[in-house]
């Protein structure tokens, strides 16, 4: 199982190569341990999308039911 961070530009949206570190942070993550979980991070992004928060809340509460 996968997932996707989203890239917002002007009215543009477009998938994004990781997540932030204040969308981790927001999520109850830190950096080394998403790069365990193999959450794709992209640590020069400043930017925090709520979409992408719900996101990673999504999977971290998939992967617990499936372990």
């Amino acid at each position: 199982m996968e997932v996707q961070a989203i890239v917002k530009r002007g009215y543009r949206i477009r998938c994004g190569k990781g997540f932030s570190r204040a969308e981790l942070k927001d999520a109850g993550l830190t950096l080394k341990q998403a790069i365990k979980l193999g959450i794709p991070v992209d640590p020069r992004r400043k930017s925090k999308h709520e979409e992408n928060v719900k996101a990673l809340m999504e999977h971290l509460s998939k992967a617990v039911l499936e372990r």
